[in-house]
């Protein structure tokens, strides 16, 4: 079913497995490009990582694969490998995350896909890129470990954690794309693909923004505050009277309010408070007065009370609840393509919105079909 989205007409070879490439196929697949997921005999490791599952399937594989068709293709065998190379070469964009140079064995790394596809754009993703760490495995939970992150989480006088989701991997599939659609636009122009290199660690540390600058920029070494901000306050959970409540005042303006919400409107005048600076640098001075105010009321009460004169806040949920909360604000977070529900594509259109056409592909699902096609004399059609 071919897609209507802003990318309908892109064939997009998907060579990877697991998730930072899997999911930037899934976002291009969901943009209307046609994804051809391809896999070795031993089928997208994901398949067998659980619980959960719905049904006997992966949750995590269900996660990031809809939207696809899957053919295996063994590239050991002449047959399937010749499959593959035709694949390549009709493909529009083409991604993979192997070992560095381990297609090449395959003539399946870019210098020669281009060869015979010199429109292809070719995004490969790795864990520390193909020099000095193109020997190492690329797993996310290693790069919260080298790039800092892992430093930065827990409490300070705890042990370092990791975070709760495979951070990394996330941020490098969408910088995979974001290098993917400004190879296509360019090509718009040239006529001419290129290759798109995107690793784990690189994205790492321009994920850690501030965190990095600090030390880039300013020669300062951040370290574990548990839930505060190095830069800001308050801006972290803050007790009330049956609990915790996160509040943010990111600027002098919505500290003001949040003073006069608290009934302390005289804090925001305090010289101690009365900037962004000031009230980093006095956080212990001002946190147990903004704490006994807080006392007074519930969390929904003070959420109620908070958001209603513009001061960002919110309790800490769980998975469930932050889903909940996204249907009631109206976000419609779920989609069920075939059936299977997952998260909707967080990119909205106002032309072209993006489309869930099929539900995430058992293994080889259309590899009858597809192996048929790769066969035929080309048409200009997927």
């Amino acid at each position: 079913m071919p897609g209507t989205g802003p990318l309908a007409g892109v064939l997009v070879a998907d060579f990877s497995r697991v998730l930072a490439g899997p999911y930037a196929t899934m976002l291009l697949a969901d943009l209307g490009a046609e994804v051809v997921k391809v896999e070795s005999p031993g089928g997208d490791d994901t398949r067998s990582w659980m619980p959960p599952v719905r049904g006997d399937v992966s949750t995590y594989y269900l996660g990031v694969n809809r939207n696809k068709r899957s053919v295996v293709l063994d590239l050991k065998d002449a047959g399937d490998l010749g499959l593959a190379r035709e694949l390549a070469g009709r493909a529009d964009v083409l991604v993979e995350n192997f070992k560095p140079g381990g297609l090449a064995a395959y003539g399946l790394d870019y210098a020669a896909v281009s060869a015979g596809n010199p429109g292809v754009v070719y995004a490969s993703i790795t864990g520390f890129g193909t020099t000095g760490g193109a020997h190492l495995p690329g797993y996310d939970l290693i790069v919260q470990a080298v790039s800092g992150l892992m430093s930065l989480t827990g409490d300070p006088s705890g042990p370092p954690y990791r975070a709760g989701i495979s951070v990394f991997d996330v941020m490098t599939g969408m910088h995979a794309v974001s290098g993917v659609l400004a190879g296509l636009y360019e090509r718009a122009s040239s006529g001419l693909g290129q290759h798109v290199e995107v690793n784990l660690l690189s994205s790492a540390l321009s994920g850690l923004v501030n965190h990095a600058s600090a030390v880039v920029a300013g020669g300062v070494v951040p370290y574990r505050m548990g839930n505060a901000h190095p830069s800001l306050f308050p801006y972290e959970p803050l007790p009330a009277k049956d609990g915790e409540l996160v509040i943010g005042a990111g600027n002098d303006g919505q500290f003001r309010r949040l003073c006069g919400a608290l009934g302390v409107p005289e804090l925001a005048d305090d010289p101690r408070f009365a900037r962004t600076p000031d009230r980093t640098a006095n956080r212990e001075e001002l946190r147990p007065l903004l704490v006994e105010r807080l006392a007074t009321r519930t969390r929904a009460e003070w959420f109620e009370a908070l958001s209603a004169v513009g001061v960002s806040c919110g309790p800490i949920n769980t998975v469930d609840e932050g889903v909940a909360l996204a249907e009631k604000l109206g976000l419609d977070p779920v989609v069920e393509p075939g059936g299977v529900p997952s998260v909707r594509n967080p990119i909205g259109f106002s032309r072209t919105p993006a489309s869930y056409r099929l539900p995430p592909p058992g293994q080889d699902e259309h590899g009858a079909e597809i192996r048929a096609w790769l066969a035929a004399p080309t048409t200009g059609e997927s």
